[in-house]
């Protein structure tokens, strides 16, 4: 097993995003609002 997992390494490589990107995730998950309310979940978007 321990072969398996050493191969698969050597596939991956490191995706960089932009700073906008990465600006836009952090806004949008500061405005979304989750409320539960008895077995039920609502998103809403504070924006």
């Amino acid at each position: 097993m321990e072969k398996i997992y050493t191969k698969a390494q050597d596939k991956c490589k490191l995706v960089k995003a932009k700073p906008e990107t990465i600006q836009f995730l952090l806004s949008y998950s500061k405005s979304l609002k989750i409320t539960k309310t008895k077995g039920m979940t609502f998103e809403s978007n504070m924006n």
